[in-house]
């Protein structure tokens, strides 16, 4: 099974950034986590800033990996663009945030993605990644 988790913009500072928000764990040690946990799961991984690339990744992978679990980040609320790339793929995606934006500001209730992905998990740290690939991985066959 090949699964691609790409993330999306100031996610490269996991650890550093809003520890009280987002945890004190980087995402690349998260990684090699989910990795050796899940060994007969072939990875792919990507991170960017710019929404342009990030459109892409989903372009490259969404033809090719099983699943995709995105991050988009701050273009979650912003890009239409992203909506449509996701919903422009074969792959089924599920969205992940890591903090509860429901439980933010006001403009992090508006998600241009939402709605494209078979699903959203919000709040729950980096877990989240591992509850989205244990639902790709119980939905391959189906």
């Amino acid at each position: 099974m090949k699964i691609a988790i790409i993330n999306g913009p100031n996610l490269n500072l996991l650890g550093k950034r809003e520890p009280d928000v987002y945890g004190k764990q980087s995402f690349e040690m998260f990684f090699e986590y989910l990795k050796a946990k899940y060994n007969d799961v072939e990875f792919t991984y990507h991170q960017t800033n710019v929404e342009g690339e990030l459109i892409n990744f989903i372009h490259e992978e969404g033809f090719s990996a099983d699943g995709i679990i995105l991050n988009p980040g701050g273009y979650t609320h912003t890009s239409v663009a992203l909506g449509d790339a996701v919903a422009g793929v074969k792959a089924k995606i599920v969205e992940v945030h890591i903090s509860n934006t429901a439980a933010r500001e006001a403009f992090r209730h508006i998600s241009h993605v939402s709605s494209k992905c078979v699903g959203t998990i919000t709040g729950l740290g980096l877990h989240g990644y591992e509850l989205a690939l244990i639902y790709l991985m119980e939905m391959k066959d189906k």
